[in-house]
């Protein structure tokens, strides 16, 4: 079997943020609103990796494509460039179709996404239990939260997220590796008419099936 992508990595365990919130209030304001008022949401990402300074080698493409997501654990998320590749949760199991290979692999999305970066954008709204969040600052005109996780056997060590008037507009992504991945968003649509059915996964004709 060819091993998984590392930006699919990423986003099994990710898989932003979205509206809500008043200028001028504090990142931990913002967020906690928009995580109040925000159930469903659809928009376009890019996703790029920063080098370590003392590392070499090469560094993957940046990515781009749409998400959607009704909250809890329900989301789309289609990576379109540099390829096609699709991550799809119903609330209980995650679909990961690889077009290239025509394969779809299976997983249980059980309490994997609760102190996951993924948590943040698709979970539900007890944020506080699984993550310490603080104030970070200003910075690129935004302003930004640290979430760190409390579960230790996460493979993210911290999540920044960065706010301007409500809206988060970017997330850094820190693993325990110390390598950063950045998530920028833009054409948000909050609180779409997004039915449990439009996340009901449908096996491409032809596509192996792996897991459960």
């Amino acid at each position: 079997m060819k091993p998984m992508r590392k930006h699919t990595m990423l986003a099994c365990a990710l898989i932003g943020a979205l509206l809500a919130g008043n200028a001028g209030a504090s990142a931990l304001e913002q967020f906690k609103s928009f995580v109040a008022g925000t159930k469903a949401a659809k928009g376009e990402f890019t996703q790029r990796q920063v080098r370590k300074a003392d590392s070499v080698g090469k560094v993957a493409p940046a990515s781009s494509g749409q998400f959607e997501f009704a909250r809890p654990g329900k989301f789309i998320w289609v990576y379109q460039k540099p390829y096609e590749q699709l991550l799809q949760a119903d609330g209980e199991r995650l679909f990961i179709y690889d077009k290239d290979l025509n394969q779809v692999t299976v997983k249980k999305l059980g309490d994997a996404l609760g102190s996951s970066p993924a948590a943040i954008l698709f979970g539900s709204n007890d944020l506080d239990k699984n993550f310490t969040l603080a104030e970070a600052g200003t910075r690129d005109g935004l302003e930004w939260l640290k979430a760190t996780p409390k579960n230790k056997d996460t493979s993210f060590e911290e999540i920044g997220i960065g706010l301007r008037n409500g809206v988060p507009e970017a997330m850094e992504l820190r693993d325990t590796f110390g390598q950063t991945s950045v998530l920028s968003f833009k054409n948000f649509q909050r609180n779409p008419a997004l039915g449990a059915a439009h996340f009901k996964f449908v096996v491409p004709k032809g596509a192996d099936v792996i897991g459960n």
